[in-house]
């Protein structure tokens, strides 16, 4: 197969980051129990991990290729490997500070890479779209991965927790070892002759009005996506009376449903128009969310759950929406990437993770705090709202491709 070591070492490195990078609900929740801080206070994580994406992705993307993607990745699994071992010995919430800033550099790094590794590899729109599904949707295998990996080093003990990380550090070294010796000696295309060319093309992609009216619906979704995926173990906790290792455990549906349904999106989107594929989740996202939030209440139960058989119905099917906002994130990035040249892949990788983090931080910052002043429920019932202007910036996006492609015919 074509390019199979290139592709090899693209998953790997995003399994790696998918535990990584969205164990920061874990750690959150660890904050909270282990370190006291208050829910409001531990959602600045959140903050720590996103802001370094958006900013070394704003600085690096449009010099990326001509540094080399492979040598990228190596710097950021090394930096990566550094605070995993960091939160190990400081064991407080400053080091998880560090350790999600750590991870938040790697992975724009990292998803720099593989977003413009994808559009070198691929021939079409719908091959690209195809192996982006796919790529995003094995994303979401690491992520139910570490659902299980962290909370099997619970115990009674508050701080076997922090076992998790050599176990870690041994994947990452593994990872830089595999990456180290493959072969990645592809001709890389960039916008513009010299740095300064490179980075005036970046800014200048600001200006066209398909790439501005995606960069608010990639906002959009990831606003969706992390309110619900950070603060998932703790609504499980508060609402469900779920213990704190089932909390984790039951998220994983969450994770889970997001793989299969960007698994399931590379081959339905060969099939279905990727627009109708969006619009269409989208809503059925929200009828979950309108059908299963107005029949929870905060528990007051003293019982804690701690067996799957306790759990009721309701646990299962909310965390069931992962399929459907699953295909959302993949298909937008794909059209937009696929509808610009291969040379400007680069630069606007970098502002789509650029607003994604931005859509990230923000969305988990106002769960949190809504979910310390007004409870879990009310919380989540705010998601609606950048679900229903996802769906808006989806018609104009379709508008503005059906209306470039007329004047090119």
């Amino acid at each position: 197969m074509k390019n199979i070591g290139i592709k090899i070492s693209l998953y790997l490195n995003y399994f790696v980051f998918a535990i990584l990078l969205n164990s920061v609900g874990i750690v959150i929740s660890k904050s909270i129990n282990v370190y006291n801080i208050g829910e409001g206070d531990a959602s600045v994580l959140e903050a720590f991990k996103d802001m370094p994406i958006a900013i070394v992705s704003f600085i690096v993307a449009s010099f990326l290729p001509r540094f080399g993607y492979k040598k990228a990745m190596l710097i950021a699994l090394a930096i990566v490997f550094l605070g995993c071992i960091g939160m190990y010995y400081g064991n407080t919430f400053d080091t998880a500070k560090l350790l999600f800033m750590s991870v938040g550099i790697s992975f724009a790094l990292i998803k720099l890479s593989v977003y413009s590794l994808i559009g070198v590899i691929t021939n079409n729109s719908r091959e690209h779209s195809s192996l982006m599904s796919s790529i995003e949707g094995f994303f979401m295998v690491g992520i139910a991965s570490a659902y299980f990996i962290f909370p099997a080093f619970y115990s009674e003990d508050p701080n076997s927790w922090l076992n998790v990380y050599p176990v870690l550090c041994a994947l990452i070294g593994f990872s830089f070892i595999l990456l180290l010796f493959s072969k990645i000696d592809i001709p890389i295309e960039t916008s513009g002759n010299d740095l300064k060319s490179d980075i005036k093309n970046s800014i200048g992609l600001l200006v066209i009005p398909l790439v501005l009216i995606f960069i608010f619906s990639a906002f959009f979704f990831v606003m969706v996506e992390q309110g619900i995926m950070t603060w998932l173990p703790r609504f499980n906790e508060k609402i469900f009376s779920f213990s704190e290792k089932l909390s984790v455990q039951m998220a994983s549906i969450l994770a889970l449903s997001l793989a299969a349904g960007r698994f399931i999106a590379g081959w339905v989107s060969k099939k279905i128009a990727w627009e109708k594929i969006v619009i269409v989740c989208s809503i059925i996202s929200v009828i979950i969310l309108l059908s299963v939030l107005p029949q929870l209440k905060p528990s007051g139960d003293s019982l804690i759950l701690t067996a799957l058989e306790d759990v009721p119905m309701l646990g299962f099917i909310l965390p069931l929406i992962g399929l459907f906002i699953a295909p959302i994130y993949p298909l937008l990035n794909s059209t937009v990437l696929s509808n610009l040249p291969k040379n400007l892949h680069s630069p606007m990788s970098g502002l789509i993770i650029v607003f994604s983090a931005l859509g990230g931080t923000i969305g988990s910052r106002i769960v949190g705090e809504l979910f310390e002043s007004i409870g879990g429920v009310k919380a989540f019932y705010f998601l609606i709202i950048p679900i229903i202007l996802l769906i808006l910036s989806v018609i104009f996006i379709k508008k503005l491709i059906k209306k470039s492609n007329a004047v090119q015919g």
